[in-house]
């Protein structure tokens, strides 16, 4: 009977998300003041009072959803789990809750790595969509296939749930795929707002800034297992993650596979630590059995 602690990533912020800790805890309200000066302007205003468009922007978006759920997991009784993973942008919230990284330098990578993601996003038109209702396997071999015939860029990004797969790439190479996959029988493949092709080849600039930024920050090895993404499994050596940090950039999110692995290996309880509650819904769909609860 093993609990697991699960972070949510980009897409899960809100208007007005994270006023209620600010304004009922006062430890809350010193971290939301650091956060303000490590981000180099008042953030705490753009979530309390800014518009859905206004969190949207990805310089905004990633550490907002960062500060929101580490503060949350602080407020947490006897926050001490045997497991973690958080889904893409969630991976940096899951390593605080794990001691591997202080909460000053988390937020100085989710920082640098937004801005180093923008401007990958800015260099080449590209696009992301979600996939319903096709086999794994049917996405991954439509994908493989206009790369092979087209040259365009277009891989799976997101597993997220049995039936529900993301897929990123150019603009031109989403929107063929999108055609085919429909053809194929897919329930539907919708084209995601979102700035450009994240946890594909096209994020490599972006990457290899971020592996220099990680490379002068201080990590720790962890209190309990981290299931990251790019690998599915369990890591517990800072070395080993720091490196599928840095891959998860190009990588894909496996999250269905992480939550099948964390299953596995004891899981039966699931929290989701942070805004929103996409990851309870995804990890019911991964597993009906699940005791599953959030905490925002």
């Amino acid at each position: 009977m093993k609990h697991a602690y699960v972070f949510p990533g980009q897409g899960s912020q809100f208007p007005g998300m994270g006023k209620d800790h600010y304004e009922n805890s006062a430890f809350a309200k010193k971290l939301f003041e650091q956060a303000n000066e490590i981000i180099g302007f008042r953030i705490s205003d753009i979530m309390f009072n800014g518009s859905e468009e206004d969190l949207r922007q990805t310089s905004v978006t990633q550490p907002a959803v960062f500060i929101h759920s580490v503060i949350a997991f602080k407020g947490v009784d006897n926050n001490r789990p045997d497991m973690v993973a958080g889904h893409s942008l969630g991976e940096f919230s899951a390593l605080v809750a794990n001691g591997v990284l202080s909460f000053e330098d988390g937020l100085n990578l989710v920082k640098s790595r937004a801005q180093f993601m923008q401007a990958a996003c800015e260099k080449v038109p590209s696009t992301m969509a979600a996939i319903l209702g096709l086999e794994d396997a049917k996405v991954e071999t439509i994908c493989s296939d206009i790369q092979d015939q087209t040259g365009e860029v277009v891989v799976p990004a997101n597993y997220n749930c049995p039936g529900q797969l993301v897929i990123s790439g150019t603009t031109r190479g989403v929107e063929i795929a999108c055609e085919r996959m429909k053809a194929a029988g897919a329930k539907r493949a919708l084209v995601l707002p979102v700035g450009g092709a994240f946890h594909s080849p096209l994020m490599q600039p972006a990457k290899e800034e971020l592996k220099a930024a990680i490379d002068k920050t201080t990590f720790y090895n962890p209190s309990c297992p981290v299931y990251q993404n790019v690998t599915a499994k369990a890591v517990v050596n800072k070395d080993e993650i720091k490196k599928n940090l840095i891959d998860q950039l190009t990588g894909a999110v496996r999250w269905t596979q992480s939550v099948q692995a964390m299953i596995a290996e004891g899981a039966s309880r699931f929290t989701e630590i942070g805004p929103g509650k996409v990851l309870q819904g995804l990890i019911q769909k991964i597993s009906k059995e699940m005791q599953v609860e959030g905490v925002n």
